[in-house]
């Protein structure tokens, strides 16, 4: 009797308990062959086409992996969109690996449309529009993050949303002057990154050893001098210099980020051409100290991917805006949401 998507399904389930992920791997394949509404199969397809864990830490894929489980993943999320782990997953392959930020700002838009109250779409396309410098479009989903009706069912997700407040809050005052557009090669920015381009950005240990410590030590001395004398003196020294260590930590946060701002606008710029696959860093630049230093920052598949780009040679023009979807509130019924999912595309292939 031939075997059916079930029974090698289950075939690929004792591979992976047996340690074999090349053979799940290809049993999955095999699933959705047979069966390509088989939301398992796919699901299978997208976790074993990623690097297994090694000695305790999870290898990153390069670009190949990454892009044939993400393929797997929005055939997941099309056959079944409520479960949140393949969303979360194709979020971090989309943005962090495949530097894609516009089609991830479109794939956490699909998941609103399916979950319109939840606030983790809304904290993820906020934090993509924070590294593109779309403040205006922050603050319309700010708004909605915080608007009547939205899920905040953990202490979890509230620190999340006080979080990325505060996220947007720095970035924009660190901004206010200009905002920096990557695309423009005569933009201000660029003079003051070319002037910078032999500075590494200074790293958050290296600035708290060398400004913040200092700063917490003589203020812990003076206290220490005044009332350390006793028991109850030690114990009020060590809560003052604590409470110093954080407070001071979270205020200069902002300076720190001032003065790496010319590391971070590269970074901006290394966004923008990975998800609109052109080019706009200038020559004198690339692979200068600073750029090395940001690319050693990225996941493999990212810096894989744009060494195509650049090979590319396409240039980015003055005039291009990324495409954004559209930043409103959403009230869609569940018979909304199952018209949407009707008028999906078909199931992707599986492309070897």
């Amino acid at each position: 009797m031939a075997d059916t998507a079930e029974m090698v399904w289950l075939d690929a389930l004792e591979a992976e308990d047996s340690g074999d992920r090349a053979g799940a791997l290809e049993a999955a394949k095999s699933v959705v062959e047979m069966d390509p509404k088989h939301t398992d199969g796919w699901m299978g397809v997208a976790r074993w086409s990623l690097p297994p864990e090694s000695k305790g830490r999870q290898q990153m894929p390069d670009l190949s992996q990454a892009a044939k489980s993400m393929a797997a993943l929005r055939n997941v999320v099309e056959l079944d969109p409520e479960p949140f782990d393949p969303w979360k997953l194709g979020g971090v392959l989309l943005i962090d690996h495949l530097g894609m930020l516009e089609q991830g700002l479109a794939w956490w838009q699909q998941r609103r449309e399916f979950a319109p109250y939840e606030v983790a779409p809304i904290i993820e396309q906020i934090g993509i529009l924070v590294r593109m410098g779309l403040y205006d479009e922050c603050a319309t989903l700010l708004e909605q993050l915080y608007s009547e009706g939205m899920e905040t069912t953990s202490s979890e997700q509230l620190a999340q949303m006080e979080a990325v407040n505060r996220m947007v809050s720095r970035a924009a005052k660190m901004e206010e002057d200009e905002i920096f557009r990557p695309q423009n090669p005569k933009h201000p920015r660029w003079k003051i990154i070319g002037n910078m381009k032999k500075r590494k950005p200074i790293s958050p240990t290296f600035f708290l050893i060398t400004f913040v410590a200092p700063i917490v030590f003589l203020l812990g001395t003076v206290v220490m001098t005044m009332v350390g004398g006793t028991t109850w003196g030690f114990l009020l020294v060590f809560v003052f210099i604590l409470a110093c260590f954080m407070t001071i930590t979270r205020l200069a946060s902002g300076l720190l980020h001032k003065l790496n701002r010319h590391a971070l606008d590269l970074d901006r710029a290394i966004d923008y051409e990975t998800t609109s696959g052109k080019v706009c860093i200038p020559e004198e630049i690339r692979y200068s100290k600073l750029y090395n230093a940001m690319i050693s920052n990225r996941m493999p598949a990212l810096a894989e991917r744009l060494e195509l780009i650049v090979e590319g040679g396409d240039k980015l023009q003055i005039r291009w805006k990324p495409e954004l979807p559209e930043i409103k509130a959403l009230e869609n019924s569940s018979e909304e949401s199952e018209e949407w999912w009707s008028d999906s595309e078909e199931l992707e292939p599986l492309d070897d």
